[in-house]
């Protein structure tokens, strides 16, 4: 069974900093992509980041380039959404979400263009003006 745990979410004063992590299990992790998304009350759910975890290439949605950064370890089979200078309206639900089909890698990354078909449960972001 495919699980996914994300965590790392909190409560934060805006120009702060969160670690999210998403620890996954029940499948081979190496050969598929995650994608860290969010949803904001009233809003639809979006793309943050994704990465390929077979070779580790990246998309960040433009706009959060160069404040968040995704990364992964495959050893420990998680993935992490580095956030940095955090505003307000970052202020979501995060989930992780594994592609439902494997991932060729490739730069750059295509790992945008997967359907996700699991999903974790969120961890709630609050950042404070």
């Amino acid at each position: 069974e495919v699980q996914l745990q994300a965590s790392g979410g909190g409560l934060v004063q805006s120009g702060g900093s969160l670690r999210l992590s998403c620890a996954a299990s029940g499948f081979p992790f190496a050969y598929y992509a995650i994608g860290w998304f969010r949803q904001a009350p009233g809003k639809a759910r979006e793309e943050v980041a994704c990465v390929s975890l077979t070779d580790g290439s990246t998309n960040v949605k433009n706009g959060i380039l160069g404040r968040f950064t995704i990364s992964n370890d495959n050893a420990k089979k998680s993935v992490f959404l580095n956030m940095n200078n955090l505003k307000p309206e970052d202020t979501a639900i995060y989930y992780c979400a594994r592609s439902k089909n494997v991932d060729l890698g490739g730069s750059p990354s295509r790992c945008s263009a997967h359907e996700w078909s699991d999903w974790g449960r969120g961890t709630q972001v609050t950042v404070s003006s």
